[in-house]
């Protein structure tokens, strides 16, 4: 598959060696040791690197054109409000009076490292320990708006997408129809949502109040670490790279997996502990299939879009053969058929 370019210049990281990371890091007084690992990261280049004392540090370095410098502070000064609220949340470090620095052509961060693996999801103690958490990230993210930072919204992670796809002929001749056909279905049952504002981009309830959320709260970005003898431990939330304003359920649906009955007693968890802290709109739960039928869009254009950087077709291989574009058809119609369905109720 060969993804759109404007033209022929090398993708956007070609020029970030181990020189280049270990020099920004100089920049701004700090100086690795020579050792650096690159971590797990598709949409920016992460590393973490040790610094001549011994401490780790994680230095992040955002795709160029992705976010502009107000929305990449933007997402900084909320993870600032969360740490100031004593949520475990990890943000960038001060360094220099700043915590965005440029260097050659990159914006770059600085958080410190911390350790820890993903949550066992199947504990329902560990799913109201972070309900609890993700109630207190909400009751932050509620105080003020992002005013910089896109919504999530139907146009940007479905009808865009979309015709994003269509236009740049990315799709099989052989399964193009029947993609468009499946997804123009769900988009359209999506717009039509009883529940949802008026207006053809929302995605929200009528009469509901938007959050400033991580935005992409997927198992990955939890770090669990066992408690101690002095009891610290538990969760602390990473990569806050998605937060924008949305509903509150965006950051509790993708905690959930397996069939429905093991759904429903997932999400009882979280919210037992969710609203310990925080009442919780159950209409909120109507969204939760729209919600991963837009990611499901979504998710192959942004492959698609991140086609030229070599690392995308290392790591999936399998993007952009007929095969991958039937099993999306498979998975947009039992999204229609999901969206049919009453919602989850906990």
């Amino acid at each position: 598959m060969t993804a759109p370019r404007p033209d022929d210049a090398p993708h956007p990281y070609a020029t970030l060696t181990p020189d280049q990371v270990l020099d920004a890091l100089a920049s701004v007084g700090l100086h690795g040791d020579g050792r650096l690992m690159a971590l797990s990261s598709y949409e920016n280049r992460v590393y973490q690197v040790w610094l001549e004392g011994g401490e780790r540090v994680v230095a992040k370095f955002y795709r160029p054109g992705r976010w502009s410098e107000a929305q990449i502070l933007e997402e900084h000064a909320f993870a600032a409000d969360l740490m100031a609220a004593e949520i475990p949340a990890v943000g960038p470090l001060t360094l220099q009076g700043r915590t965005l620095h440029p260097h050659a052509d990159f914006l770059f961060s600085v958080s410190p490292w911390r350790g820890g693996r993903q949550p066992e999801l199947d504990d329902f103690e560990v799913l109201e320990w972070i309900g609890r958490f993700l109630a207190r990230i909400h009751t932050v993210g509620a105080a003020q708006p992002f005013t910089h930072r896109p919504p999530l919204d139907l146009r940007s992670f479905g009808s865009e997408p979309h015709d994003w796809l269509l236009a740049h002929d990315l799709i099989p001749l052989d399964v193009q129809s029947a993609w468009r056909n499946a997804c123009e279905q769900a988009l359209s049952l999506i717009g039509g949502h009883t529940h949802l504002a008026h207006g053809p981009d929302r995605l929200h309830l009528k009469d509901a109040t938007l959050l400033r959320l991580h935005g992409d709260c997927h198992p990955g970005n939890i770090l669990w670490t066992p408690l101690d003898d002095s009891g610290r431990g538990g969760p602390h939330f990473v990569d806050l790279d998605d937060a924008r304003m949305g509903p509150a359920v965006q950051d509790l649906w993708m905690l959930l997996s397996g069939d429905r009955r093991q759904r429903t007693q997932q999400l009882a968890a979280l919210l037992d502990g969710y609203e310990q802290f925080r009442s919780f709109d159950r209409r909120e739960l109507a969204l939760i299939e729209p919600l991963r039928t837009l990611r499901l869009i979504h998710y192959s254009a942004w492959l698609a879009r991140r086609w030229s950087d070599p690392i995308f077709p290392i790591n999936f291989p399998w993007f952009g053969t007929s095969d991958y574009w039937r099993g999306q058809v498979d998975m947009l119609h039992e999204q229609i058929e999901a969206m049919q369905e009453a919602p989850l109720a906990a």
